[in-house]
């Protein structure tokens, strides 16, 4: 069973199709789908990260809405067929629960370029360094980023919650 908190995930190293995080779990966070829904799940520890990062945008006055989290093999097959903005099944850090979408009301949930642009946005790219969480899909001055290992897309949307402790 893979546990480790730090692996790679991509083409070359992709998850089995059943792996399944063992502490998936949904705490609440406000997602625009239904309790109840996969997308709402995240592994344990990066659902305490990610709201705790909710609660401080909150009080920024910063309104911050999760889209997916977990996607089983099965569920990231059917995204998959065909887009280049999505990643092969397997080779998704959603598989692992590690993973978060995020947008804002300000862009109709959407998870659009234009996110980056917002306040949220920036905002969101802000507490990802402040709360030491790999925004991976960022270029970001200072963080060593892996370009082509696993970015498909310069997206201001996802990121991947490991809160320092």
């Amino acid at each position: 069973m893979i546990t480790d908190y730090t692996r790679l995930i991509n083409k070359e190293y992709p998850l089995p199709p059943d792996y399944v995080p063992p502490d998936l779990i949904d705490i609440g966070l406000p997602f625009d789908c239904a309790p109840g829904n996969p997308k709402r799940l995240l592994e344990k520890r990066t659902a305490y990260a990610a709201s705790e990062l909710i609660c401080r945008s909150q009080h920024e006055g910063i309104s911050l809405c999760c889209i997916s989290g977990y996607r089983s093999y099965d569920r990231q097959k059917e995204l998959f067929r065909g887009s280049s903005y999505v990643a092969a099944p397997g080779t998704s850090e959603h598989q692992s629960g590690l993973a978060l979408d995020l947008s804002s009301p300000s862009v109709q949930m959407e998870l659009t370029e234009k996110f980056g642009d917002t306040s949220e946005g920036r905002t969101h790219l802000f507490m990802d360094l402040s709360f030491a969480i790999l925004s991976e899909k960022k270029t970001l001055p200072g963080i060593l980023m892996n370009p082509g290992i696993s970015v498909l897309s310069p997206e201001p949307w996802p990121s991947t919650l490991q809160k320092q402790a």
